[in-house]
């Protein structure tokens, strides 16, 4: 890619690793180069809340992680907020990791005005095609959406947990989810 030109004519993963360090998330979502800016508080505060929550109820040798970069076998690439790596999955060590070598457990991505209907849409179908076992959707005001496996390449709503409830999770390990406290961090 020549100098100056930021928007490739074909997003490769190879073509997003030339793209500048400027702090916004580049992924490869059906094809089309996707660049959010980078991440305001109001999205920070919940993906805050989520991390310590799964990181303080991790057994041993679990991974919790963000902005872990995921290759996809049709090309595309996604840069989730979380996921969360079993302690047989081998290190996340490049910038995009084949997710059939390393296979999140669960993702988790925090909706923003701008992300949306990536997260409604085009994310949701990418994880459940990739044999992500589950992908947990977070709206600003705390509400989680578990999307699950319900068979090969598509997901299911399994539970819809709003600020007021709480909500045990059984995968990828056992975790108590409060809605209320993901929106304080």
């Amino acid at each position: 890619m020549s100098a100056g030109v930021l928007y490739p004519d074909t997003a490769t993963v190879d073509r997003l690793r030339e793209l500048p360090d400027d702090g916004s998330r580049y992924e490869i979502i059906d094809g089309r180069l996707e660049v959010t800016p980078p991440a305001s508080e109001d999205h920070q505060t919940p993906n805050k809340g989520i991390f310590k929550t799964l990181e303080a109820a991790a057994p041993a040798g679990w991974r919790v992680l963000w902005d872990i970069g995921l290759k996809f076998p049709d090309g595309d690439a996604a840069v989730p907020d979380l996921v969360v790596l079993a302690p047989e999955v081998p290190r996340a060590t490049a910038d995009y990791n084949d997710v059939t070598m390393v296979r999140p457990a669960l993702v988790v991505e925090i909706e923003s005005h701008s992300t949306r209907k990536t997260d409604r849409g085009s994310k949701l179908v990418a994880y459940a095609e990739a044999g992500i076992p589950e992908y947990w959707r977070i709206e600003r005001d705390g509400t989680v959406h578990v999307h699950a496996l319900a068979g090969p390449g598509v997901y299911t709503l399994a539970a819809t947990v709003k600020p007021g409830e709480t909500w045990k999770s059984h995968w990828p390990y056992p975790v108590t989810i409060d809605p209320s406290r993901l929106a304080k961090g």
